[in-house]
């Protein structure tokens, strides 16, 4: 391919996506669906983005250890339009552990309310050996009062800790440490003083009226495969078109506006109809360029990527006697789980993990990590897998999730910005999900309805 060939062709009313992750994917199947040419163009040489899964080094690995939460709504509604059956993409989780060096016991909560309603109930009456009657009674007030301000003020929210908001309002330091960082450092794995209170309660939130649809899915499959993939092909059936190892390097602007988009390798496609869908740092540079001065694009520009720390490894021994999520707080293990009679079925024992405090260690060397999380998990009790191990890779990278410290919220923009044509979709723009899932498909549900709206107009 010509370095400088161009794409003379323009059509008023085609659609470029940059990026091939479920919003860049949720906003194309928008538009297709509604009979709009769409050119989705990713970077990597497959499809998914955050939720993908691909083979490192003869290894094949995830983006993440990601599950999937039953009260989502926008995502299982897209993947049932798309012709994706979810009782064969997901293995359905009952109960989850909670696992802390200073307990005899680990925690065991119950996660469905309707399939398993007792597991459930016993789950919040039980465990006293491992969380107190007055532990539990001290989160009481922390929780009426969060979801309370959540909805009330949420721009002070946003301005406060989630350790500091739980100080003041009296959650004794056993309950911190056994319950509110396993639900805050092992999703988000930040550490709690790092930790906007605002996106703690804000996740939480739209599954109080949703409390029977409380439980979480393990995929049976790598995201890739099972779930990204087959709703590429969805999309392609109703006539969109996507191209993987198409890294876009500009935005091309032109006097009277958006003009298409330059290829690495020097091509120029044509439309003015551009959705940035690529990760946060990556969209920042590509909007940069052209917008640094532009008022409306300022706070975006500022808002701070994560990075992120995650360690799988196959072994000779299961790690844990059953595939769910486990929470490790008060090590550098934030969750984990064994899978390997899920998504990676077929190895004796595969599990993946998520670390904690990933400032110190994304720049650290592959084996520095790996010895923090084995430490963790000996610490925990989890000997036996760990020594099995036969081979582990990192996947780390800064370039993917937004930080969710406080007064960060105010910095997210929303999906159609000022500039005619262009839009913007990834959970790091406005919508209540966060970094999610089921906030990525709500961006680029949002960016769709944006140009559909255009389009009538």
């Amino acid at each position: 391919m010509s370095s400088q060939r161009e794409n003379q062709e323009k059509n008023e009313d085609s659609t470029i996506i940059i990026g091939a992750g479920l919003a860049g994917l949720s906003c194309a199947f928008e538009l297709v669906d509604h009979g709009k040419p769409v050119l989705i163009l990713e970077a990597a040489p497959y499809v998914g983005g955050r939720t993908g899964n691909w083979e490192e080094r003869g290894m094949e690995v995830e983006s993440g250890f990601h599950k999937f939460i039953g009260y989502y709504k926008e995502l299982p509604k897209l993947l049932e339009r798309a012709g994706i059956d979810l009782d064969q993409m997901l293995a359905w989780e009952t109960t989850m552990q909670v696992r802390h060096p200073d307990a005899e016991e680990y925690g065991e909560f119950g996660l469905d309310i309707i399939h398993a309603p007792l597991k459930t109930l016993s789950g919040v009456l039980g465990n006293n050996d491992f969380i107190t009657p007055g532990d539990k009674a001290s989160l009481v007030p922390f929780l009426a009062a969060g979801f309370k301000d959540c909805v009330s003020r949420p721009e002070e929210l946003d301005e406060i800790s989630l350790l500091d908001y739980a100080k003041q309002h009296g959650v004794n330091e056993q309950a911190l440490e056994r319950i509110v960082e396993p639900l805050s450092s092992g999703i988000f794995f930040m550490p709690l003083e790092q930790y906007s209170a605002y996106a703690f309660f804000g996740l939480f939130l739209p599954g109080i009226p949703r409390i029977h649809k409380m439980r979480i899915g393990a995929f049976t499959g790598g995201m890739t495969d099972v779930m990204c993939a087959p709703l590429t092909a969805a999309i392609e059936q109703k006539g969109g078109h996507i191209r993987t190892n198409a890294p876009v390097t500009r935005l091309l602007v032109g006097a009277n506006g958006l003009e298409g988009v330059e290829l690495k390798d020097g091509e120029r496609i044509n439309a003015n109809r551009i959705v940035v869908a690529a990760n946060i740092r990556r969209s920042q540079q590509l909007l940069e360029e052209h917008f640094s001065e532009h008022e409306w694009f300022q706070p975006f520009l500022t808002l701070d990527a994560m990075p992120h720390v995650t360690v799988q490894f196959e072994s000779a021994l299961p790690l844990l006697p059953e595939d769910r999520t486990t929470f490790g707080p008060g090590t550098d293990v934030g969750s984990f789980g064994e899978q390997s009679r899920t998504t990676f079925r077929g190895r004796p024992g595969r599990a993946s993990i998520i670390m904690v405090n990933p400032d110190e260690l994304i720049d650290l060397p592959d084996e520095e990590v790996w010895h923090r999380a084995r430490r963790g998990l000996a610490a925990i009790g989890l000997h036996e897998g760990v020594s099995s191990v036969t081979e582990y890779r990192i996947v780390r990278g800064n370039e993917n999730f937004y930080r969710i410290a406080p007064g960060n919220e105010r910095k997210r923009p929303e999906q159609v910005t000022p500039i005619r044509g262009l839009y913007l979709a990834g959970d790091y723009t406005k919508q209540p999900m966060f970094t999610t899932m089921e906030g990525a498909v709500l961006s680029g549900q949002k960016a769709a309805a944006g140009i559909l709206e255009e389009a009538t107009e």
